[in-house]
């Protein structure tokens, strides 16, 4: 993909690092906020750490850019040991959930605060903040102050100011929290754009999952201050290692399964008395052995009782429709059957 130059004397963000975390431990007296958390950005990835308010999520972001000492663990970017680095010395970009822009400044002197700080020429920070105000769409509005931009404006001023300064690592810490349904995507496609074309290193924070699915190149699922999982988002959505990421990440019914046969990749799976089921699986079991399996909401089809159908590869399973949500372009159903209540999702 074509890279794109913020300076002249540097060619786009072609020479990304690789950002490590490694048994990272974060304490508050006693409330532990992470334990242990390990994984790994390659250069010029997106990674997202996903999980719900309390996670710890937001803690190691906060590691990272040095608001923050670890307990333990250690924090490498490329050859460099992060975390004991001053924040100062450490070249990282950052977007606040609140945007933090300070409103005494206009859009212009917003983007530019990083560069002055870091005793740039004035010619070279003017150079410099247009060019960024071209890259984000804020070329018209330069002189305006942010209690007369829209919410979209300024997330734009915020991750301008941040990747001005050129950073090895740029950290999103819920950026689009703040904004409307419609307004958030439209944002996420704009961020996730510009993070590819601009090749940085990327760690992006957020509680939603559809956010996590549609911008990464790898997701770290957290819960409780640790790490549940880590994969891509196919991966995880396909494969789910836990209960909780199952969950999580995109809605699921987990059921209680008796392991029949297990051979050449495939099980056989009693549920309940009467349901049995073949599937594809990379896991070997033992015959006898209970296990839990996850099957998405919209992987579930319904049919009236008096159709006859034989089912989905044969797997028919008797229900009462007990709710019915109609959400536009989805229904959603609650159904009762011998195995429990399943949740259907029907386009």
């Amino acid at each position: 993909m074509k890279q794109l130059s913020l300076s002249k004397t540097r060619s786009g963000f072609a020479n990304a690092k690789p950002l490590r975390i490694i048994e990272l431990q974060k304490s508050y007296g006693r409330f532990v906020a992470i334990q242990e958390v390990s994984f790994q950005i390659a250069p010029g990835q997106l990674v997202t750490l996903l999980g719900p308010s309390g996670c710890g999520k937001t803690t190691i972001m906060r590691l990272i850019a040095g608001l923050e000492i670890p307990d333990a663990g250690e924090i490498w970017l490329g050859p460099s040991r992060l975390d004991k680095l001053p924040i100062e010395r450490r070249n990282v970009g950052l977007v606040f959930q609140n945007y933090a822009l300070f409103p005494h400044r206009t859009v212009a002197a917003n983007i530019a605060y990083g560069l002055h700080c870091r005793g740039i020429a004035k010619a070279d920070v003017r150079k410099r903040v247009l060019r960024t105000l071209d890259l984000v769409r804020l070329a018209q509005i330069e002189e305006k102050y942010p209690r007369q931009l829209s919410g979209g404006q300024q997330q734009r001023v915020a991750l301008a100011r941040a990747i001005v300064i050129e950073p090895d690592v740029l950290l999103l810490d819920e950026p689009l929290s703040a904004l409307d349904a419609n307004l958030r995507i439209a944002m996420r496609e704009e961020i996730c754009a510009l993070q590819r074309e601009l090749g940085i290193t990327t760690v992006f924070v957020t509680h939603d999952q559809d956010e996590a699915l549609a911008i990464s190149d790898t997701v770290v699922v957290m819960n409780e201050g640790t790490v549940e999982q880590v994969g891509t988002p196919v991966d995880l959505y396909d494969r789910p290692g836990t209960e909780f990421v199952a969950h999580f990440l995109g809605r699921a019914n987990i059921l209680p399964a008796v392991v029949e046969e297990s051979a050449d990749g495939e099980l056989l799976l009693r549920l309940g008395e009467s349901v049995v089921v073949r599937t594809s699986s990379n896991d070997v079991y033992s015959c006898g052995v209970q296990i839990s399996i996850a099957v998405r909401q919209h992987r579930l089809s319904l049919f009236a009782a008096e159709t006859g159908c034989d089912g989905v590869n044969g797997v028919r399973i008797p229900g009462r429709v007990l709710e019915i949500q109609f959400l536009g372009s989805q229904v959603h159903y609650a159904v009762e059957t011998a195995l429990g209540v399943l949740r259907v999702i029907h386009p």
